[in-house]
């Protein structure tokens, strides 16, 4: 009976044994899942894509180019971006809003992101809320320019010919519905003129080929987008619908100064897919912001005609909120009156 009791002591601790090893194991297992973001204070671990929804080249690629660049020295990786066409935005924006939510994939929004396609309601699966807002970078009101070597030399001499005869006057926008378009349509109505708006969609290059062929006389868009021919003194701007002087071109008057109420204008913001941890996005912000506040950002920015002007994650969400609500409102009021189609 001795061997017996010897062999059931000896099996009873090599039990125990086990379940210490199995015990361990489990507990080695859990921290790993009780703590899923351990890995994020490495991040990043791999190469970051920014994209950028519109063609290479533009205001919006060159700005988002140069803060990356500056931002991927703070951030501690790889940072390249990446255009993606198409949708006035929407193409490249709603990759992002499918893309894993952990850092490796943000984006640069626009107006039309956050304006005209949630606006139009152009894709159902296309909704604000699958993004978290991380920074807003830059607020560039837009103006009205015109070919150099027209009659019109001031605001006052345009909207005079575009009353006395109206859509004679062809003024360049870019999108039907999209923001230019709209700054077009709220100056004829607050001032009464009638111009004949032509659409040029794919950006501000389309626009200038336009004012260069004599297609038309002027164009709304940003005074950065037209920085070469304001330049070279190929066109002229005539206002810019901001209530603070441009800090590149200053000559140029404000709409305010002329008697007409209006601000519009883009803006860019830089956000990550919704679930996008919280600690992550602080690390993508403080790369941005420290980029952003550097002396090579700020002379370069000021050097295109572009306004930095930087909302971090705590204010940036509630400004959009309030942004969309204001130009819904008005965009609805032009429906009513026949002046916009939706």
């Amino acid at each position: 009976m001795t061997g017996v009791a010897e062999r059931r002591c000896q099996f009873q601790m090599e039990e125990q044994d086990l379940k210490h090893q199995l015990f361990a194991a489990l507990a080695v297992a859990c921290a790993a899942v009780s703590t899923p973001m351990a890995a994020s204070a490495e991040y990043p671990e791999r190469d970051i894509r920014v994209v950028v929804p519109w063609g290479a080249g533009g205001g919006t690629d060159a700005i988002v180019r140069k803060l990356t660049l500056l931002a991927e020295k703070e951030i501690g990786g790889t940072m390249y971006v990446e255009n993606i066409d198409g949708g006035i935005s929407a193409t490249g924006v709603s990759q992002v809003m499918r893309a894993r939510p952990d850092g490796y994939t943000i984006a640069a929004l626009t107006y039309d992101s956050i304006i005209t396609i949630p606006w139009q309601e152009m894709l159902p699966s296309y909704k604000l809320d699958n993004l978290k807002l991380i920074a807003r970078v830059t607020s560039e009101p837009d103006a009205l320019v015109i070919d150099s070597s027209s009659d019109y030399k001031t605001l006052d001499a345009l909207l005079a010919a575009a009353k006395a005869s109206p859509e004679t006057v062809r003024i360049a926008v870019q999108n039907i519905g999209g923001r230019v378009h709209l700054a077009a349509l709220q100056l004829e109505q607050l001032s009464g003129a009638k111009f004949k708006i032509v659409s040029y969609p794919g950006g501000a290059g389309p626009q200038k080929e336009a004012i260069l062929s004599k297609e038309a006389a002027g164009a709304v868009t940003s005074l950065g987008d037209f920085a070469s021919l304001l330049d070279d003194k190929t066109v002229i701007g005539l206002t810019e619908f901001s209530s603070s002087p441009n800090p590149t071109y200053g000559d140029v008057p404000m709409a305010k100064d002329l008697g007409v109420d209006l601000e519009i204008g883009s803006f860019i913001v830089i956000a990550a897919p919704a679930e996008t941890p919280d600690d992550v996005v602080a690390k993508i912000e403080a790369a941005y912001k420290t980029a952003y506040d550097s002396e090579e950002f700020q002379k370069w920015v000021t050097n295109v005609g572009v306004t930095p002007s930087w909302l971090g994650t705590a204010e940036v969400t509630s400004w959009s909120n309030e942004t969309q609500k204001t130009l819904f409102s008005q965009m609805d009021a032009l429906v009513e009156k026949g002046i916009l189609s939706k």
